[in-house]
């Protein structure tokens, strides 16, 4: 069984406990139970434990539901829109339940986050530029540009975007410390290539499906191919470039395959691909989270996170 990428914590949250179905965890105290369908196997914590959670989601319909408070749950979480915050090392970030059961920050991703800012160096450049492509709240987007990165923040949603700023905001970052832009991610990406762009790194973590601002309709199966073609034009000539999804019909292969294979610049270098997972209760249980493939060239990335060198 190959083994994931190396698990890091997300300050302020803990997987508690996951199994039929759901997964219960802290985020800055507040306990929050929601599905997950990876989680097939039986719990470890009691019923007690469960119930405690402070937010629980109420699945309405495959379109998404609603969160219910608990009488014991605090203030900031009782209302029509829960909201409250994150610390993570510099960063802060605004946690906010939403009716998809997601809340604005996915844990996993943080071995992606220390691994881009463990190499902001090693580009040859001052201040390497990152393009964060369908890049959501913005939790990425801020430890790099706190790392010091020039970084580009792209999302189709208008109120993802207005979120990313919130977090930049209340990281101490100010409204000029990022470039964010409300675009197809497509449609950007083909118009940087144009333009004859240079990124160090460029960031990918796109959905099954969606929609751009224009009504232009996002297909994974379809699209992430000439995506991918588009981002070797953009890659630098030391360059790294992150891949990841979550609850999508393709494998860890599939993407090693695809960033092997796509052409378009992305030659001279090599690819890994593995799972994402979370560590569970601080024992040695992983939840999967995901898949996520890293290519890079003429740079050298930590063995920890990938076995050997990169040319």
């Amino acid at each position: 069984m190959a083994r994931p990428f190396t698990p890091q914590p997300l300050e302020q949250h803990a997987l508690l406990d996951s199994g039929r179905g759901e997964k219960l965890e802290s985020f800055a105290g507040v306990l929050l139970r929601r599905p997950d369908p990876q989680a097939l196997w039986e719990r470890t914590l009691d019923e007690g434990a469960w119930d405690a959670a402070h937010l629980s989601f109420v699945r309405e319909s495959d379109r998404g539901g609603r969160w219910e408070a608990s009488r014991a749950a605090p203030r900031e979480v009782r209302g029509s829109e829960p909201a409250w915050t994150l610390s993570h090392g510099g960063a802060t970030f605004h946690v906010r339940p939403t009716p998809f059961k997601h809340v604005g920050l996915f844990p996993e991703q943080v071995t992606n986050w220390e691994l881009v800012r463990a190499l902001v160096d090693a580009f040859g450049v001052e201040r390497p530029r990152l393009l964060n492509l369908f890049g959501y709240t913005g939790a990425a987007s801020v430890v790099a540009a706190q790392a010091g990165y020039e970084v580009t923040h792209v999302d189709a949603s208008k109120t993802a975007i207005t979120w990313a700023v919130d977090n930049a905001e209340a990281s101490g970052l100010g409204r000029t410390a990022m470039r964010v832009v409300c675009e197809d991610a497509v449609r950007f990406a083909r118009r940087e290539a144009r333009r004859g762009a240079r990124y160090q790194v460029v960031l990918l973590d796109p959905p099954h499906y969606g929609r751009g601002p224009k009504g232009e309709v996002w297909r994974l199966e379809e699209h992430l191919a000439e995506l991918i073609a588009t981002v070797g034009e953009l890659a630098a000539e030391r360059a790294l470039v992150v891949l990841s999804t979550y609850a999508v019909g393709a494998s860890p292969l599939t993407f090693e395959r695809l960033l092997s294979r796509a052409g378009g610049g992305l030659e001279g270098g090599d690819v890994v691909a593995r799972e994402l997972a979370l560590l569970e209760g601080g024992g040695d249980r992983l939840l999967p989270a995901g898949f996520c493939a890293r290519w890079g060239r003429g740079i050298v990335l930590p063995p920890d996170d990938l076995s050997g060198t990169v040319r």
